[in-house]
């Protein structure tokens, strides 16, 4: 890819450009707890939005997707938005490293990536942090800090592309550790990196290739439950709230708001144990709550749909250490931990099987936990 990107940056602006490359992000375990309060457990993997940049010496933007076969060009005002959905991405990047009192002037740049599109691994945040990294360190010496690169990439999210995110997916691309998993306190937004080494192991992301569309607002309602029940047991969030609390006040709680409490609060611990268990090197620990953290998902949270419950019980079966929905649910991917001598058969059998049973092939992502955003 790399090459490719060089060649093509040589044959559209002539000579060298400085390569910059920013991460896609798997999330181990906790989902649906950002909005609650609780901790997520990302990291950046080898799939990746590579670009070759160089300052132009104009006030003009000049970049090339590789991928999309697409050319934009742009000012740096806010009257300047480029009218591809895809650029936006790059000129809101800019304006908010300039709203925020940072420099960027005009460059030229080619980029191309791996990280799978509508696969959950947020290509998107991926492209953002590349160039966030890639200005603050061609136009502002390095010095905006990291933490700074990912709300960037967040604001553009919000205020170029009309997506209102989270900070997740920003914050694993930047600070992305090879063979290290982040924990982030989405209440205080303090982080702390555990090591996962998993000699013996895989990660392996089976895509059902899946997306269902969905009549009503399923992810609104499930944080009104949650907001509702914290209100009940004054809380802020539910990350303050315990499952005896929970059942103190289960006489006044509808069944479906209990249940959705329920896999929030305990999915919550599971991101400590899962934690402690990465430090102890007890692999089986940490795949035994990510099949508990599909079960939450599908019975009590019903996020899940047939597909991935299909997915997660052919692992089950072939003997994967754990398994489970990643993402938000109603399709995408399930993220597999499993043993070496099982992966290969794992995979045939998971491929097999869906496509009988679905009329297609799952796609199959085998990935490595590695460095974020970067110059390389």
């Amino acid at each position: 890819m790399r090459s490719i990107i060089e060649k093509t940056f040589n044959e559209r602006f002539g000579g060298e450009g400085t390569m910059y490359a920013s991460a896609g992000r798997i999330n181990l375990i906790g989902e649906h707890t950002d909005y609650n309060g609780g901790f997520v457990f990302p990291g950046a993997i080898d799939k990746v939005i590579m670009a070759d940049m160089r300052p132009n010496g104009t006030g003009r933007v000049r970049v090339f997707s590789i991928d999309i076969d697409d050319y934009a060009e742009f000012g740096l005002n806010e009257a300047d938005a480029p009218s591809q959905s895809w650029a936006r991405y790059i000129f809101g990047v800019c304006r908010e490293i300039i709203k925020r009192g940072g420099k960027v002037e005009g460059f030229d740049a080619v980029f191309a990536g791996n990280v799978p599109l509508g696969a959950g691994l947020s290509s998107s945040a991926a492209l953002e942090s590349c160039f966030a990294f890639a200005l603050n360190d061609m136009f502002n010496g390095g010095k905006i800090a990291k933490f700074e690169l990912a709300l960037i990439g967040q604001s553009t999210e919000h205020n170029y592309c009309g997506v209102n995110c989270g900070i997740m997916d920003q914050f694993a691309s930047v600070f992305g550790k090879k063979d290290n998993l982040i924990r982030l306190d989405c209440r205080s937004l303090e982080y702390e990196y555990f090591p996962f080494h998993h000699e013996g192991y895989q990660l392996v992301l089976v895509d059902s290739a899946v997306k269902h569309e969905l009549k009503d607002s399923p992810y609104n309602r499930r944080r009104q439950s949650c907001e509702r029940v914290a209100a009940r047991l004054g809380v802020e969030t539910l990350r303050d709230a315990t499952m005896e609390m929970l059942d103190a006040a289960k006489a006044d709680i509808s069944a479906e708001d209990y249940s959705r409490a329920k896999f929030v609060i305990e999915e919550k611990q599971r991101v400590l144990d899962v934690c402690d268990a990465l430090i102890a090197g007890d692999y089986d620990t940490v795949g035994q709550k990510m099949y508990e953290t599909h079960r939450g998902l599908s019975k009590d949270y019903e996020v899940s749909c047939e597909e991935l419950d299909f997915l997660n019980d052919i692992a089950r079966e072939c003997g994967v250490t754990g398994s489970r929905i990643m993402g938000g649910g109603f399709g995408g991917c399930t993220i597999n931990l499993v043993k070496d001598e099982l992966a290969d058969s794992f995979i045939a059998t998971a491929t097999e099987r869906f496509e009988k049973a679905y009329g297609h092939k799952p796609k199959i992502y085998p990935v490595v936990i590695s460095d974020g955003a970067r110059k390389i």
